[in-house]
């Protein structure tokens, strides 16, 4: 029995990938293998090819003879040199590995907007809000300071007493009329 390492392909149409196997050579080529020793997809950039060495080498050892394919792909591994006893060659070249989305998409709002800080619209829209309830609240803050009543000096407090207390809410309402009767007075001479 002849033994053979080829390729079996797989994949979809104009997609090819191929494992590297060992198989009867009477085998149809995408049959029953005896041994899966790597994989090899020629349509990446560069090519992906990933060979289990030590498997490898005991078939090449006990006779298993590779097809041109496989020949070329065991050369550009470095282990039909470690086969044959010949210097190793340079190493493979090794894809780049695939960068972060998110990076990605950083890189791109910031050559677009010129700035890595970005804020979301609707982070302005409820910016717009708080500053407008913050005028709203210090508008209330001023209408409510400017009805407030003075407070009572230091020795005023000391000398209200709980039979005190109706007498400074009666003094309290009174302050409060006379503003009262202030504020369309000041409008009146506004309109003159």
């Amino acid at each position: 029995m002849a033994v053979k390492i080829r390729l079996k392909r797989i994949g979809k149409k104009r997609t090819p990938h191929y494992r590297i196997v060992v198989m009867d050579a009477r085998t149809k080529r995408d049959g029953r293998a005896i041994e899966e020793i790597g994989i090899y997809n020629p349509k990446t950039e560069p090519s992906f090819i990933r060979v289990e060495s030590e498997r490898a080498q005991y078939w090449l050892g006990v006779g298993a003879q590779p097809s041109e394919a496989v020949e070329a792909i065991f050369k550009a591994s470095g282990d039909w040199q470690k086969f044959k006893g010949e210097p190793a060659p340079a190493p493979l070249r090794v894809a780049e590995p695939k960068r972060d989305k998110q990076e990605v998409f950083n890189e791109a709002l910031a050559e677009a907007h010129g700035s890595l800080k970005t804020e979301a619209v609707t982070a302005k829209k409820t910016a717009a809000k708080k500053t407008a309830e913050k005028k709203d609240d210090s508008a209330a803050e001023a209408k409510a300071d400017e009805t407030k009543v003075p407070e009572a000096a230091p020795e005023a407090a000391a000398e209200t007493t709980p039979e005190a207390a109706p007498e400074a809410k009666a003094d309290e309402a009174k302050a409060d009329e006379a503003k009262a009767a202030e504020a369309p007075a000041a409008s009146e001479t506004a309109e003159a």
